[in-house]
């Protein structure tokens, strides 16, 4: 028997509790892992409050992210005793997750826990930092250099959006922060923030085009955030949009990608390629300043996680939550 947190639909509704579970629920895979370290990302509260249809099979162990020990394999890949970092793939939404001390896992979806990386500090990056990493290749690579000007970071205080901002300045950019928390300023100014604007600034119906601004911009909102990002970027600048906590619309013109050659760059971290995950953390390795992890992550226990995810989506959490899965 061991821990996690199971999701159930039934006769009594949408509940997810911490229960004692059995091998039985575990899915197919051809690796099982004893789990070290867990996450609550944004999708995980989704997933555990119900307040969207993230999970498509049930039950269901949430978690889209896990460090863990490999115990049994039938892979080549990986023999028992090696410790492995999973994020997304699907896991916490159709396969069991990480938020439980077992899992059993496709070979081909894990990676190598980074050696510049100790468990726990991987799970404070997890998903929230590792697509930060894929948002910030993905503005290189269309040219946006540092002297090129601004980045704006919607969604600053989430995990996405602290780690943007951290990579971001470490590699010399100028950032602005968005975010609904302006109390927050100080940590985001810590993370390396130049400035800090209030996301009321984006967040309304805005005009096809406005005053060019940004070079380039890590959007984790969505809706209208992104529709007056893109309409404030420079010409030739380039936008990376990651998420939806604003909402999935896009309620935009074709003005800034015809008339200012702004390029949108759709980031998805779920099913990415190894050898893109590979690079990223990689990367990640070489840019993060450990002493980060103390301001950007807190760690829960597996009997809070219910809680903590409610407290998520009532804004009430910055950054990463990490979650012991054996405390």
């Amino acid at each position: 028997m061991f821990s996690g947190v199971l999701i159930e639909k039934d006769e009594q509704g949408y509940h997810a509790n911490v229960k004692q579970l059995d091998d039985s629920v575990l899915m197919q895979g051809d690796v099982t892992l004893k789990v070290e370290y867990s996450t609550l990302n944004y999708k995980d509260a989704l997933a555990i409050t119900g307040k969207s249809p993230v999970v498509r099979q049930f039950p269901m162990i949430p978690g889209i992210d896990l460090v863990g020990t490999v115990e049994q394999s039938d892979s080549p890949q990986f023999k028992v005793g090696d410790q492995v970092l999973l994020n997304g793939f699907g896991v916490g939404e159709v396969h069991c997750g990480g938020l439980a001390q077992k899992a059993r896992l496709q070979s081909n979806w894990l990676i190598p826990l980074p050696k510049a990386f100790s468990p726990s500090q991987a799970m404070a990056i997890g998903t929230a930092g590792y697509t930060a990493m894929l948002c910030v290749i993905a503005l290189q690579k269309n040219g946006v250099s540092p002297d090129k000007g601004e980045i704006l970071v919607t969604g600053a205080n989430g995990g996405v959006g602290s780690f943007a901002i951290h990579i971001l300045s470490k590699l010399g950019y100028t950032v602005v922060a968005s975010t609904g928390r302006l109390e927050e300023s100080p940590y985001l100014h810590k993370l390396g923030a130049a400035e800090v604007i209030d996301r009321q600034t984006l967040s309304e119906p805005g005009r096809p085009l406005a005053k060019e601004r940004w070079a380039g911009v890590i959007d984790s909102a969505g809706s209208h955030t992104l529709a007056n990002a893109c309409a404030s970027t420079q010409y030739g600048g380039v936008v990376a949009a990651c998420g939806l906590a604003q909402g999935m619309d896009f309620p935009a013109s074709v003005a800034p990608f015809i008339l200012r050659g702004v390029t949108l760059v759709g980031i998805d971290s779920v099913m990415r390629p190894i050898e893109d995950r590979i690079e990223a953390w990689q990367q990640l390795g070489d840019i993060i300043d450990p002493t980060v992890f103390a301001d950007v992550a807190v760690e829960v226990s597996l009997d809070d996680v219910v809680s903590t995810a409610q407290a998520l989506m009532d804004g009430q959490i910055r950054g990463r939550v990490i979650v012991n899965v054996n405390k």
